[in-house]
């Protein structure tokens, strides 16, 4: 009994030793993947907080430059309204025509884009030319505020960047590192990294907004002042290459739907010979199945013991089983020939219709709209 207890105490403990080997070298491999899991994040970390402190640096020297440029753009105004005013109702007739469009192509396309701006910058010029002094006031207002924002972020990068650098360099055997107390809680304060990424966006995005703002107000001031007539010209221009590039890809795309529209009519003759290749294979069954059907019935009346279930009648049987499922299999066939015949059909349908949409887009874009435009004349100021 006692060598028997003292080899089952050793067998338990041996087990014992083996399980706590296993545990510490897993424990171990554990805990350096997850430190270096966590080094790795740290060094993401310290790549995204660099990658928006440029984006930040960026836009703050552009939003500096613009106000320090706007700064300078306080002077004289004119005013030259009826230059800007068929220009402007011809943009007007074209956003009204093009409203005509139909199915798919009643699009919110570049040509509307720009087209829309080119209302904007002509009322714009209509509607700025008397409060110009007090709107450039304004924006400059609004790119110190916006600058202020980035300065702030900046600063607060910064900050948190220093902070992950020294993460970053603390080891295993850094001297001053320490067990913290409570280091794990989730403070009120904290913010999820969306909403990290959604802050920075909001100030970077408001400093592109004021800076565009800015620029537009500037190119307004400097073409009021000496030739704002180019900057009509050049959105004048861009509305007609925007007209023009869209009248291609219309065209281009009634091209391939035209294309697509005979490979669908090929496949429907196509299928229409097979439908009628099916119809006749399954009445050319008939005559088969009728033979051996008959042979099947005279046999039937074989007297007496010739009435005999022979590898002739076997046959038979398998014969018309053979032909009548071949039968159902060529229905099914033609069924599903049918179906797609009809699916071609409707694309058929669907294409031709597609076809006299875009024909009638051509016609709003190519003939109402580019020749209204090339009546369009800006006028010197």
């Amino acid at each position: 009994m006692q060598c028997a207890s003292t080899k089952s105490q050793q067998s338990r403990s041996e087990r014992l030793m083996a399980e706590s080997r296993r545990l510490l070298d897993e424990i171990e491999k554990t805990t350096q993947k997850t430190q270096s899991d966590v080094n790795k994040k740290i060094e993401q970390r310290q790549r995204e907080i660099k990658f928006w402190k440029q984006e930040l640096d960026s836009k703050l020297e552009q939003i500096v430059h613009e106000t320090d440029v706007l700064l300078t753009f306080k002077t004289r105004l004119e005013k030259s309204l009826e230059s800007c005013k068929e220009p402007l109702l011809i943009a007007q007739k074209c956003l009204l025509n093009r409203q005509r469009r139909a199915g798919i192509d009643l699009v919110h396309d570049k040509v509307e884009q720009e087209l829309l701006k080119e209302a904007e910058v002509l009322q714009g010029v209509i509607a700025l030319l008397g409060r110009t002094l007090e709107q450039t006031n304004e924006q400059i207002r609004l790119n110190r505020s916006a600058k202020y924002n980035l300065e702030m972020d900046l600063k607060d990068k910064f900050t948190a960047l220093m902070i992950d650098n020294y993460c970053a360099s603390l080891t295993n055997n850094t001297p001053d590192i320490r067990c913290a107390d409570n280091a794990v809680k989730i403070e009120g304060n904290f913010v999820s990294p969306e909403n990290w990424i959604h802050f920075s966006n909001i100030n970077i995005e408001k400093a592109d907004k004021e800076r565009n703002n800015s620029l537009a107000l500037r190119v307004l001031i400097d073409g009021i002042l000496s030739q704002a007539v180019s900057d009509m010209h050049k959105q004048c221009e861009m509305v007609n290459v925007a007209f023009r590039k869209r009248v291609k890809e219309v065209k281009d795309a009634k091209h391939k739907l035209e294309t697509l529209l005979a490979v669908v009519l090929d496949e429907i003759a196509s299928q229409e010979v097979n439908i009628a290749a099916l119809k006749k294979a399954i009445a050319d069954k008939e005559g088969p199945v009728k033979v051996a059907q008959t042979r099947l019935e005279a046999r039937s009346h074989r007297p007496s013991v010739e009435l005999c279930y022979d590898t002739v009648q076997d046959r038979l049987i398998n014969e018309v089983q053979e032909i009548t499922k071949n039968i159902q299999r060529l229905k099914d066939t033609l069924a599903q020939a049918e179906a797609e015949l009809k699916g071609l059909s409707c694309r058929q349908l669907s294409l031709e219709e597609e076809i006299q949409i875009k024909e009638n887009t051509l016609y709003i874009d190519e003939v109402l709209c580019l020749q209204m435009r090339e009546s369009v004349y800006i006028n010197n100021f």
